[in-house]
């Protein structure tokens, strides 16, 4: 049975990864990770670095977002109801309901245009988890309702990209899905946001483990149906 986990090899090349990691180093390795409600390093133990609102690394935010538009196109032809199924999409005139097989066979850049007219990125959070001691080790999904602006609940796809493998354990666990991700370098894990994809950040042995993660958004209401 599909778990709804894909995997992209070789998303990001592995002289990429290496100077985002040495670049991360050079900036002081980052500040203490959050979870949704504050800081809670039982919960999750991790040095952050939020490329949001940070002109210096507009070059590497670019990197990482091509590579997670790429990935969640593939998605979307591998499962065109990720879209079709909350959204109810048409298209032409006289509009028409899309089909599946419209988005499977869908080229290149009509695809990404639909992409970028229902679906938005989320910010990209380079985070750092210390060998034999940092991780996510908190059973969680990416749905958050303490959220005024319920931005969090817009949450759609989370992805996550390994920058470094030089360690041992420290995959990425689902829960029900009874599955544990090995990190590979470059390598770009998506899966959807909610719980029935709960998971957890195993603690890395002998090495420390670098990732970039983010989320991949529906647009706001106003945005997607500006006439109410």
């Amino acid at each position: 049975m599909n778990d709804f986990i894909e995997i992209h090899e070789n998303a990001l090349a592995r002289e990429d990864c290496a100077a985002i990691v040495a670049r991360f180093e050079a900036e002081g390795g980052g500040t203490p990770g959050r979870v949704g409600s504050g800081y809670f390093p039982e919960l999750k133990d991790s040095s952050d670095i939020t490329l949001e609102g940070r002109p210096q690394w507009e070059d590497v935010q670019n990197l990482l977002l091509d590579a997670a538009l790429r990935a969640t196109k593939a998605y979307l032809r591998r499962y065109p109801y990720a879209a079709l199924a909350p959204l109810m999409l048409q298209t032409g005139d006289p509009p028409r309901r899309l089909h599946a097989h419209d988005l499977e066979t869908m080229d290149d850049a009509t695809l990404t245009r639909l992409v970028q007219t229902v679906l938005r990125p989320g910010s990209i959070n380079l985070q750092r988890y210390t060998a034999d001691k940092g991780g996510y080790p908190y059973w969680h999904c990416e749905l958050f309702p303490r959220d005024e602006q319920c931005e969090t609940l817009h949450r759609h796809l989370l992805w996550t990209l390994y920058l470094n493998d030089d360690f041992e354990e420290g995959e990425t666990e689902f829960l029900y899905q009874n599955r544990k991700v090995t990190p590979r370098t470059g390598s770009l894990l998506v899966a959807p946001a909610a719980f029935t994809h709960t998971h957890r950040g195993n603690m890395p042995r002998g090495g420390a483990k670098y990732i970039a993660t983010s989320w991949i958004l529906f647009q706001r209401a106003a945005q997607m149906f500006p006439s109410g």
